[in-house]
C-alpha cells in the first residue's frame, strides 16, 4: 500500500514538473528589440498595465516623487531624449521617468512596461547629465530586455519543478532544488545588468552622450556599497569592476559602427 502511495505521489509529481517545463517551452518567442530568443511570461500589454499599476506603490515605497520640478524636467528631458534616438521608440511601451524623493537609498530601477525612476540618493551624487543618461539608459535596457517577463517565466518554472519535487520525493528535497534554483536565478539577474549595461552603452550613444560616463557611475555604486559587498555569487547584480570591463568592450564596439 505505501509503495503504491509512493508511485502515485512521483506520477503527481511527475505531471507538476512536465507541465511547468512545457508551458516554459511554449512561452519562448523571439524580442523584437534585443533580437535574442527569450521565455516570455507576459504580453507587452500586461507588462504596461502591470508597471502602471504599481507604480505608485514604488513611489510612496521611497517617499513618493521629489518635490523639484526642475530636476524632475531634466530626467524627463534626458529620458525622452534616449528613448526617442533608439529602438525604444518603436516599442509600445509607455516610457515615463520619476525622481523619488529618497535621500538615502542609492538605487533606480524598472518597472515591466516602461516605468522608470532613479532616487534623489543617487541622483545627487552623479556629477553630469551623461552620468543620468547612463543610468536611464541601462533602466530603459531592462525594460526593452523585457526582463521582469522573462524572469515571471523563469519562476514559473522553477515553482513548477519545486512543486513536482515536494509531491513526488520529499519537501526536505524541495529545499535543497530551491537553493540550487536560488542561485541559478541570480546567474540569470547578473547576465540581465550586464546586457542592460550594453544596451545603455548604445542608447547614449545613439543619443549623443557620452558613454564613458557609465564607468563613472559604476564608481559611484562602488563606493556606496563599500568594504562589506556581497559576494558577486550571492547577488543579482555583478561586480561593478566587472561591469567597467564589460562597458568598456560595448564602448569600442559601438562607437566603431
Amino acid at each position: 500500500m505505501f509503495r503504491g502511495g509512493r508511485k502515485i505521489r512521483l506520477i503527481i509529481g511527475a505531471g507538476f514538473i512536465l507541465f511547468a517545463v512545457m508551458k516554459y517551452c511554449a512561452s519562448a518567442e523571439i524580442n523584437p528589440y534585443t533580437k535574442e530568443k527569450q521565455h516570455i511570461g507576459l504580453s507587452e500589454s500586461e507588462e504596461i498595465v502591470m508597471g502602471l499599476n504599481a507604480a505608485p506603490h514604488m513611489a510612496q515605497q521611497h517617499g513618493g516623487l521629489y518635490p523639484d520640478a526642475q530636476y524632475q524636467a531634466t530626467v524627463d528631458r534626458v529620458g525622452h531624449r534616449l528613448v526617442n534616438s533608439s529602438v525604444a521608440k518603436t516599442s509600445n511601451y509607455k516610457f515615463d521617468f520619476h525622481l523619488l524623493a529618497d535621500e538615502r537609498t542609492i538605487n533606480a530601477f524598472a518597472l515591466p512596461g516602461g516605468q522608470i525612476f532613479i532616487t534623489y540618493a543617487l541622483f545627487s551624487k552623479l556629477e553630469n547629465i551623461d552620468q543620468l543618461a547612463g543610468i536611464l539608459g541601462h533602466e530603459i535596457g531592462h525594460v526593452l530586455g523585457r526582463h521582469s517577463a522573462e524572469r515571471i517565466a523563469k519562476q514559473g518554472l522553477t515553482q513548477g519543478i519545486l512543486t513536482g519535487v515536494a509531491v513526488g520525493v520529499d519537501p526536505s528535497a524541495a529545499q535543497s532544488a530551491s537553493a540550487v534554483a536560488e542561485l541559478i536565478n541570480m546567474k540569470y539577474g547578473r547576465d540581465d545588468e550586464l546586457q542592460s549595461d550594453n544596451l545603455g552603452v548604445q542608447f547614449m550613444i545613439q543619443a549623443g552622450y557620452d558613454p564613458e560616463a557609465l564607468i563613472g557611475v559604476m564608481r559611484i555604486l562602488k563606493e556606496a556599497a563599500g568594504p562589506n559587498r556581497t559576494p558577486e555569487f550571492q547577488s543579482t547584480h555583478p561586480d561593478p569592476e566587472n561591469r567597467i570591463e564589460k562597458i568598456k568592450l560595448a564602448i569600442k564596439k559601438y562607437k566603431n559602427l
